[in-house]
């Protein structure tokens, strides 16, 4: 069934004697259901025509200067045999240049004069198979996608054009027609694609998909359609430091939104002139969105920093905790990039022990996705085996907000570490026990020297809640501790030249020094957020002591 009634006739003959195409005189006559629009261009165009032959000797066009009514009819039917002339199947004709844009082969096509001819040849068959021939190949993973169009600003200006002509003939009959009353050009062009897409692609079309398509068009014949608001609006655009020009769509729908409709009038033709050509595809991108992969690594070096060492240009070491994880998810994830964080970081030349430090990897724009869990344990052996530096356990993907779970209360928490002292004075074990009784000790530590070059100086106060001693010889003995999160232990034992106190040293008496720090990590437990793989979900917690396993329904489980 037609969507057009008698009552849209007037506003679909003036609309398509001024050059626009069917389906935008569908959306300025308020057409809200999706089937018109996905019908082929050709089959509209001929029940657009019939529906308006008996209207042809009734058109009146009030426009400046109206040529006769003779020629005004001539050339309304050389304008539809110019738009019935298109290929056989009624299609647009489109291809592929040398430079990967997209253009067309039809010269013989009338282009619509408000859509610039997104609403022709871009929604038909051909076009679309065009498009998903480069998602194919483009090498992504996916089950779903979102599909997303960015059009050429200059339609914001030509839609507005064609509403106030629109307006201006309604008012005439006494109706009137609000700019929300159009259906919007973007939402008529998916009403028409999505269905195109999902059916080539065999995926459906989902707005939460973290796998988007996005189809970049440009139209260099009126790109100057724009200017004039500049001049009549320039606080509208203002530039900025990430745009290419001023004239983006939100700044030209924004003075639009500002100018008099008399003086767009005068600086625009209502209706708009009638472009030469269609637009151009400028691009068409493939992108996946992040995602994460979480667990715990040992660190058993103490010639390795968590993160590449470099300084004033010149690398230090040759690997880092952080490469040697993510140089394996990277070449696993077909990532292009990756951002490394974790719960705390620890000095190069201490050791992680205990269950290991809590981390997270985000992986950017990853080509593959989709993993067993059985491919991730190998994942995780194969990091294992490449390296005796580290070891990381309870690997699995997680979700963005587990990022945010990792790192809140990192100041909070309560940190135990292991180190071996040496002294100046030679000592018998009843020297030291007197380190197992403080409790809660309150101390102020001011900057460290070796971290003041990237540190603001500060006094701060921190708390040893508890010690415990071993005597080893009459020079060195091992001291647990248990901390508040962020004492420099280092400085805790050899005073950092008076800069901590108290400190061991100054509650001994005599000189004290770290030979080696360990951190422990078995207290710190926190439930993570996990990702779903292949409908198993997996529960991710850090700490807690003891291995994993799964359980019986595929969660993942600690034993305590």
């Amino acid at each position: 069934m037609f969507p057009l009634t008698e009552e849209n006739k007037h506003v679909a003959q003036l609309l398509l004697s001024t050059g626009t195409c069917p389906r935008c005189i569908f959306r300025f006559c308020g057409v809200d259901f999706h089937a018109p629009y996905k019908r082929p261009y050709k089959e509209l165009l001929n029940e657009l025509q019939k529906f308006l032959e008996t209207e042809k000797e009734e058109l009146i066009l009030d426009v400046p200067n109206p040529p006769p009514k003779k020629i005004r009819l001539q050339e309304l039917e050389d304008g539809i045999d110019g738009i019935d002339n298109l290929s056989q199947n009624g299609e647009g004709r489109v291809s592929i240049l040398e430079d990967g844009s997209i253009a067309s082969k039809n010269s013989n096509l009338n282009v619509c004069n408000v859509c610039l001819g997104i609403l022709q040849e871009f929604c038909e068959k051909e076009f679309i198979k065009k498009v998903c021939q480069k998602v194919e190949a483009s090498g992504f993973e996916f089950t779903n996608l979102v599909f997303s169009v960015s059009f050429p600003p200059q339609l914001s200006v030509r839609e507005h054009a064609a509403w106030l002509l629109v307006k201006q003939e309604m008012g005439k009959q006494n109706l009137s027609l609000g700019r929300n009353d159009i259906v919007q050009l973007k939402e008529a062009y998916k009403w028409i694609t999505h269905p195109l897409f999902s059916e080539e692609l065999g995926v459906p079309i989902d707005g939460k998909s973290l796998f988007e398509v996005s189809v970049i068009f440009a139209h260099p014949e009126t790109v100057e359609d724009c200017h004039f608001l500049r001049a009549i609006c320039p606080d509208c655009f203002k530039p900025a430091k990430n745009k290419q020009s001023v004239f983006t769509r939100m700044a030209v729908v924004k003075a639009l939104n500002k100018i008099k409709e008399e003086d767009f009038r005068k600086q625009f033709p209502c209706p708009p002139n009638s472009p030469k050509a269609v637009c151009t595809v400028l691009e068409i991108e493939c992108a996946h969105g992040a995602v994460f992969v979480a667990g715990r690594y040992n660190k058993y070096s103490r010639n390795l920093p968590q993160t590449p060492w470099i300084i004033d240009g010149e690398r230090k070491l040759e690997s880092s905790v952080e490469e040697l994880i993510s140089d394996h998810l990277l070449a696993v994830f077909k990532a292009e990039s990756f951002n490394f964080s974790s719960s705390g970081r620890e000095d190069v030349d201490v050791r992680t022990l205990g269950n290991g430090r809590p981390f997270a990897i985000e992986l950017v724009n990853p080509h593959r996705v989709h993993f067993t869990s059985q491919e991730i344990k190998e994942l995780q052996q194969k990091i294992n085996n490449s390296s005796n530096k580290i070891q990381v356990r309870d690997l699995q993907l997680v979700t963005r907000e587990a990022i945010g779970h990792m790192k809140e209360g990192e100041e909070e928490k309560t940190k135990s570490y292991s180190a071996l002292i040496w002294t100046n004075k030679a000592i018998q074990k009843k020297d030291i026990e007197f380190l197992n009784d403080i409790k809660d000790l309150k101390i102020d530590q001011k900057t460290p020297l070796r971290v003041l070059h990237r540190r603001p100086l500060a006094v701060r106060t921190r708390i040893i809640h508890s010690m415990e001693t071993r005597y080893v010889d009459e020079h060195h003995f091992h001291l647990y501790l248990k901390t508040q999160a962020g004492t420099y232990i280092k400085e805790f034992v050899h005073g950092d030249f008076g800069r901590t106190k108290p400190n061991i040293g100054s509650l001994m008496n005599m000189t004290a020094d770290i030979l080696e720090l360990d951190v422990e990590v078995n207290h710190f437990i926190v439930e993570m957020p996990v990702c779903t793989l292949n409908s198993t979900k997996f529960c991710f917690f850090f700490g807690g002591g003891g291995g994993g396993a799964l359980s019986q329904t595929g969660t993942y489980l600690y034993s305590p």
